[in-house]
């Protein structure tokens, strides 16, 4: 990876949550050049070893640790483990999230005859269990861990939690409708906790990427044999700049919002990454 420009994070340490993901990892590594010492935290501990080898072999220092986010327990033992190992966290970035197929509708528009269709699957058969999972991984996934690593942040020099947001938060795509939920309810928060932590020195913004190909939105956005679905045609035409983003693209924005020097006076704001996709009105 290349950064886009240098920032140097020497003696922070840098907790990425979903860390093993696509988007997740491409951040941990990023800080892990800028000289933070990155804690790679997945729910899948095999996907957080892979990152954290990854920005140790290019010289890096990483810890990888298995926790849950959902889970207070889990993430509290992390949080020791972390102590131990490394200190107290400096940086939280809260990268974990995703969706669930019972949480989502098979066509963007509801006609009454799709009730008749087994094979279609409507609003009025989403699941309690799908769209829970999704609003719990998503929502209370970014609060719950921002309440174990924060109470380490309070008072220090420059402390920052950079959440996750999304385009679907700023206005509801089709089919989705508990991840955009879900998603609005970070930028949301990302606002109150900028609010509630302005006194002790924490800084809180987020990142609303705009669409970038990842295993969660795979079967969505193309076929097996790799071809853009007409949704990904659809968005593709929605993006001024007609393709999808690189989980690279969203390095330099993570780093100006953690850097104090760059982004000291900045707290509660949500930055599109996004291609033009806000901005254009489809004609």
């Amino acid at each position: 990876m290349k950064l886009p420009f240098s920032v140097d994070l020497k003696g922070k340490i840098a907790i990425v949550t979903g860390g093993g993901g696509v988007l997740g990892g491409a951040l941990a590594e990023a800080l892990g050049k800028c000289n933070a010492k990155v804690v790679v935290l997945n729910r899948t501990k095999e996907k957080a070893d892979k990152v954290a080898q990854k920005i140790m072999n290019d010289g890096g220092q990483a810890l990888s640790v298995g926790a849950n986010v959902l889970d207070k327990k889990s993430l509290e033992e992390a949080r020791q483990e972390i102590i131990q190992r490394f200190g107290t966290c400096d940086i939280l970035v809260n990268a974990a999230g995703g969706n669930h197929p019972d949480g989502i509708t098979t066509k963007e528009y509801f006609e009454k005859n799709d009730l008749l269709d087994d094979d279609i699957k409507t609003f009025f058969d989403l699941t309690v269990e799908g769209v829970g999972f999704v609003f719990d991984l998503n929502f209370m996934g970014t609060l719950i861990p921002s309440q174990i690593f924060a109470q380490d942040m309070i008072d220090k020099e420059d402390a920052s939690i950079v959440n996750i947001s999304s385009m679907a938060a700023y206005s509801p795509m089709t089919k989705v409708p508990a991840y955009c939920g879900a998603k609005a309810a970070i930028t949301n928060f990302t606002n109150w906790l900028a609010v509630h932590m302005s006194k002790t020195g924490i800084r809180v913004n987020a990142i609303a990427p705009g669409f970038f190909q990842t295993v969660q939105n795979k079967d969505l956005l193309t076929h097996k044999d790799g071809s853009y679905t007409d949704r990904a045609k659809k968005i593709l035409s929605n993006t001024p700049l007609e393709r999808f983003g690189n989980p690279e693209e969203l390095v330099g924005t993570l780093l100006w919002l953690v850097q104090k020097e760059a982004s000291s006076f900045v707290t509660g704001i949500v930055v599109p990454v996004d291609g033009g996709f806000q901005a254009y009105s489809g004609v």
